[in-house]
């Protein structure tokens, strides 16, 4: 195996490799796999040529697709590059992300999934819309938005980081490469485009991830020193970084599954119901294991390239210490996995600004015209989550994730949950108070005021204040709503 001085690092800033010491047989793996994987997903996706197909799949999708779309999506550069990150100064704790994304979809499944689908619309602000008035709408339609940047943030910093190493490109140019991939991706083939992509990005990586974490569990296995390199705690403790933050972060993941426009959006998709249902549950089934390759392999490069960046972990173990060939796979695998997740995000972004805010708001009947406003959308959602990460170059990856889940739940959760499992009891008036002062609350307590407690717990808290009052005020039990609060 290569010593630590086969490998260029950074000890003055401790910032990645500008570039990884691959061969000939690594780029030509990793470049024929992203040329096949671009073609199937642009040919698979070359009918998106109205605004339902585009968002939709014209509702055709079955069980297959909608776990795609959904694990296409949510397994991106957070579930191996940062759980690799992480996992490199923390251990098995890391595996947290992969589980919470789990249980959420768990969640969504039995109780979410079918209702919502159900429902026959098109977008989580429309829902809240019909329930809460025409103001409810837009605003959840910018809480959404705001989450979902923060989480194209994070698989954007991997994103930067991996094409920087591969390519030895400028951060600027590694950004400028992403969002050329992501054109193909979704900007012109839609819902179907980044169900298709992440199917086969799955499949890839599923196999490649699995190779990885068995070569890496072989190796940590041989290491003469490993009691003394990983202590039980916290290498093997799942509260390794915390009891508190434990709790806040996979509380954030959980809630943030069943407030998502991006996963919501696939259970709109679905042929039915039970097809819905089925995928969200496929969709958990594939995403919970990915962390563990990852954590493995962030283990062996922190005992045996402490030096290193941790965000590098996972790339330089697949430039150094799997066979060539099977490395460019993997690569080409994370990559894309990476690039479908920004994908699938923006197109939540995109399909809320083109529904609720292009036909809701600004009244657009055209169709095309609201499929542009989409495209565009999808494209400047980008954009913008990859300047936002080039100016936090060093953060980690999964603090974003975090973060956005944390936003996407905090002002939206209770109203989405009211409005499913007991419609018309809250007045629009006070579901729209609660959306607006629950975030707010979330943003000042965290961006403002630094406290130490979860964003996620002061949103929430203050939500289900008002909530409790707002349904006091309509004099529930027994209450309803009045019909003008709903859209007709």
């Amino acid at each position: 195996m290569p010593s630590r001085t086969d490998y260029p690092v950074d000890h003055d800033e401790g910032a990645p490799a500008t570039m990884m010491a691959l061969t000939f047989v690594h780029l030509l793996a990793l470049v024929a796999t992203l040329v096949v994987i671009l073609a199937i997903t642009a040919w698979s996706a070359r009918s998106a040529t109205s605004a339902e197909a585009f968002s939709l799949c014209g509702r055709s999708s079955g069980a297959v697709l909608v776990a795609g779309t959904i694990a296409g999506t949510c397994v991106g550069g957070a579930s191996t590059i940062g759980t690799a990150q992480l996992a490199f100064s923390v251990g098995i704790s890391a595996w947290w992300f992969s589980l919470g994304l789990g249980l959420g979809l768990v969640v969504m499944a039995a109780f979410y999934a079918s209702p919502l689908r159900r429902a026959g619309l098109e977008t989580v602000p429309e829902y809240l819309g019909l329930h809460y008035g025409r103001f409810a709408g837009p605003l959840t339609s910018i809480i959404s938005s705001l989450g979902i940047l923060f989480s194209e943030v994070a698989s954007a910093l991997s994103g930067v980081a991996l094409v920087t190493m591969i390519c030895g490109l400028a951060p600027w140019q590694a950004a400028v490469a992403i969002v050329l991939l992501v054109i193909p991706c979704v900007f012109f083939g839609g819902l179907k485009g980044a169900g298709i992509s992440g199917l086969l990005k799955m499949a890839i990586l599923w196999l490649t991830m699995v190779g990885a974490g068995i070569i890496a569990y072989v190796a940590l296995a041989g290491l003469p020193n490993f009691d003394a390199a990983f202590p039980a705690f916290p290498w093997f403790s799942l509260v390794g970084t915390g009891g508190s933050d434990l709790v806040g972060n996979v509380a954030s993941l959980m809630i943030g599954m069943l407030c998502t426009q991006t996963y919501i959006q696939a259970v709109y998709s679905a042929t039915n119901a039970r097809a819905a249902v089925i995928g969200a549950l496929v969709a958990a089934a594939v995403s919970v294991p990915v962390g563990l390759p990852s954590i493995a392999v962030g283990m062996f490069m922190h005992a045996t390239h402490p030096d290193i960046h941790p965000i590098m972990a996972m790339p330089l173990f697949l430039s150094l210490y799997v066979p060539a060939w099977f490395g460019g796979i993997a690569l080409a695998g994370i990559l894309f996995s990476i690039v479908g997740s920004i994908a699938g995000l923006a197109l939540g972004v995109g399909t809320m600004m083109s529904r609720d805010i292009g036909r809701g708001v600004l009244h657009v009947a055209n169709g095309s015209h609201l499929l542009l406003i989409n495209r565009v959308t999808v494209l400047v959602v980008t954009c913008l989550a990859l300047v936002i990460a080039l100016i936090n170059a060093d953060t980690f990856v999964l603090d974003w994730n975090y973060m956005s889940m944390t936003f996407r739940a905090a002002g939206v959760f209770i109203p989405l949950t009211l409005a499913i499992f007991w419609p018309r009891r809250l007045s629009g008036g006070w579901a729209v108070l609660s959306m607006a002062v629950s975030t707010a609350s979330a943003l000042i307590g965290h961006f403002a005021f630094r406290l130490p407690i979860n964003p996620l717990f002061i949103g929430l808290s203050v939500s289900l204040l008002t909530v409790c009052a707002g349904l006091l005020a309509s004099g529930v039990p027994g209450g309803r709503a009045t019909q003008e609060t709903r859209l007709t």
